[in-house]
C-alpha cells in the first residue's frame, strides 16, 4: 500500500480543486454546530449564482436502498429539474431547512404560492445521532441561510457542515469532494461528486483495492456495530445532458461506493442526485418560440462520463475519510479518524 494517503483514484485527471466545484459555477458551503453534545450542521451546494427556481436544471436521483427521509425526491424525477439549491443535514433538521428553503425562495419570488407555483425544496438526510443529540432539533433556519450566503468554490472537506456528526466505516466520517476530467470528442468536460458519508463496517473498508479494513478492525477497541448508516452522493457535470441520461450517470455512483466496501446495509439510505450545469430551463415559457431548444450527448459517447463519476465518488468517500478530525459528542461518544489508525499501524509494522 502506497504511503501517501488518500491515494488518486483512477486514471482520469482530476480537476484544478479536487471538488465538485471544479465544475464552473458550482458552490458549496457550510454552517457547522460544535459545542458539546451538538454535533451537527447544514451544507448546501448551489448549481448556479442565479436564481433556481426562475433558471432551473436538468437532474435525476437515484436510491440505491431507500433507507432515508429525504424531501423533494418526488417532484425532481417526476420533472427532472432542481429548483432550489441541494442542501444536506441531519436527519430531524429536513423540515427546519425544507421551510428555510421555501421562504428563501419565496424572498426571491414574492408570487410562489400565489400567483406562481409552489417551489420544491430539496433535503437530503443522514443520522448523525452517535455524536450528535438529535433530540435538541438544534437545526434552525439561520443555519441553512449561513450556508447558502457563504457558499464558495473552495470547498472545505471532511467534520464540517452537514459532516460534522457523520460516522464512516466506524470512524468519523463527513463531507468529501472530488472531480475527473474527461475529453469526448473535441470537447472537454468536468464531473464533480460531493458525498454526506455516514455509513459502513470497518472490517470492510477497502482503500484503492486493499482490503484494509480487515487489519483495522482489530485495533478497534469497542463492540461490532450494526450497519445503519446512510450516504448521500451528488454528481455534478458541465457536460450536455437531459434528466434521463443524468439519472445514467446517478446510476453510476454505486461502482464508487461499492469500491469502498459498501454492501447497501439494511440500515443504510444510500442516495445520489445528479445535475447538468451546461443550460438552464426557464420556469415560464416563450410565448414566441414555445419550443425549447436542448442539447445533449449521444449516449454511445457517456462512457467517459460514467468512468468519473465512478472514480469521482470513490475519491470523495476517501477525502471524507481523510480530511475529517476525531470528534467527541452526545454522551462522550467519539470516533476516532482513518488517519490515527493508519499511523498506528504503521508504527507497529515498523516496531
Amino acid at each position: 500500500m502506497s504511503n501517501k494517503y488518500p491515494p488518486h483514484i483512477g486514471k482520469l485527471p482530476a480537476g484544478a480543486g479536487n471538488s465538485i466545484a471544479d465544475v464552473p459555477g458550482v458552490t458549496v458551503g457550510h454552517c457547522t454546530l460544535n459545542y458539546g453534545g451538538i454535533q451537527t450542521g447544514v451544507t448546501v451546494v448551489r448549481p448556479h449564482g442565479g436564481d433556481l427556481f426562475r433558471e432551473k436544471i436538468p437532474a435525476a436521483a437515484v436510491t440505491l436502498n431507500g433507507f432515508g427521509k429525504s424531501v423533494g425526491l418526488m417532484q425532481v424525477e417526476e420533472l427532472g429539474v432542481l429548483e432550489t439549491p441541494i442542501a444536506l443535514t441531519n436527519t430531524f433538521a429536513v423540515g427546519a431547512v425544507a421551510t428555510a428553503q421555501t421562504r428563501a425562495a419565496v424572498a426571491d419570488n414574492p408570487e410562489i404560492g400565489r400567483n406562481l407555483p409552489s417551489v420544491n425544496p430539496l433535503v437530503f438526510e443522514c443520522n448523525d445521532g452517535y455524536l450528535n443529540d438529535l433530540q435538541a432539533f438544534s437545526v434552525e433556519e439561520q443555519h441553512y441561510l449561513h450556508a447558502l450566503q457563504n457558499a464558495s468554490d473552495v470547498v472545505v472537506q471532511g467534520a464540517v457542515g452537514a459532516g460534522r456528526g457523520m460516522s464512516c466505516f466506524e470512524l468519523k466520517g463527513g463531507i468529501g469532494s472530488a472531480s475527473r476530467k474527461v475529453v469526448i470528442g473535441t470537447a472537454e468536460y468536468t464531473v464533480g461528486a460531493l458525498v454526506l458519508a455516514n455509513f459502513g463496517k470497518l472490517a470492510d473498508l477497502i482503500i484503492a483495492g486493499e482490503p484494509l479494513g480487515r487489519t483495522l478492525k482489530g485495533m478497534q477497541k469497542k463492540n461490532a456495530e450494526p450497519e445503519k448508516g446512510s450516504i448521500i452522493m451528488l454528481i455534478a457535470t458541465d457536460a450536455p445532458l437531459d434528466a434521463r441520461q443524468l439519472r445514467r450517470l446517478a446510476a453510476r455512483t454505486g461502482a464508487g461506493l461499492a469500491r469502498t466496501g459498501s454492501v447497501y446495509g439494511h440500515g443504510s439510505g444510500d442516495i445520489a442526485l445528479a445535475f447538468s450545469t451546461a443550460q438552464t430551463v426557464p420556469h415560464l415559457p416563450d410565448t414566441a418560440s414555445p419550443a425549447m431548444q436542448f442539447n445533449c450527448l449521444h449516449d454511445n459517447l457517456l462512457d467517459p462520463l460514467f468512468h468519473a463519476v465512478a472514480d469521482s465518488t470513490e475519491q470523495a468517500i476517501l477525502n471524507a475519510l481523510f480530511t475529517s478530525e476525531a470528534v467527541k459528542g452526545r454522551d462522550g461518544n467519539q470516533r476516532r479518524t482513518l488517519n490515527e489508525l493508519l499511523a498506528e499501524l504503521a508504527t507497529m509494522e515498523h516496531a
